[in-house]
């Protein structure tokens, strides 16, 4: 790899974890796996509305600054914060009962991807988040096969699921 950002450790302490350290080896924003294309950045996914506002409130130190300037952030769940202003999400419980909360993350895939964005590595929980990824395109194939190009108030909610797994909800 290339001179860049190796041995940079991030430290968290934050609400759901606490003395949990990683190092960013890849250049941020960058040297994605290949089957890895999110079409969206974490910081454009918070700006444009996700998760009702209500994600990440207490790791921001973890993160750029810059990506919290401009994000639709609440201290809780409004639904009108999300692009496609509908209620999108589940409580942590159920993620964790369904077992979609893996690794070092315990916040699940958006977590993940922002630490990933920023250049952490862990390859065996990289490659089973980026599956879950790929398999989350069924939706866009969905929105394609039943609604006309350009109606995005048809099927907002799987629009609104595809904005948070950073697929293209626009289609």
């Amino acid at each position: 790899m290339a001179a860049h950002k190796s041995r940079i450790w991030v430290e968290v302490h934050d609400l759901m974890q606490r003395d949990y350290k990683y190092q960013l080896i890849a250049k941020t924003g960058e040297e994605f796996d290949p089957a890895f294309a999110p079409f969206f950045t974490p910081q454009q996914m918070l700006e444009l509305g996700v998760f009702e506002g209500k994600y990440m409130n207490d790791c921001r130190a973890e993160f750029p600054d810059e990506w919290f300037e401009n994000a639709k952030i609440n201290d809780t769940p409004d639904p009108d914060l999300n692009y496609f202003s509908i209620k999108s999400r589940q409580p942590l419980s159920v993620w964790q009962n369904k077992g979609w909360i893996i690794g070092p993350d315990p916040r699940g895939w958006f977590q993940w991807y922002c630490r990933y964005y920023q250049g952490r590595r862990i390859p065996e929980i990289d490659s089973h988040q980026i599956k879950r990824w790929k398999a989350f395109s069924r939706h866009a194939g969905q929105i394609k096969a039943n609604c006309a190009p350009g109606d995005l108030g048809c099927r907002p909610r799987q629009r609104q699921a595809l904005l948070q797994w950073s697929y293209d909800p626009f289609i």
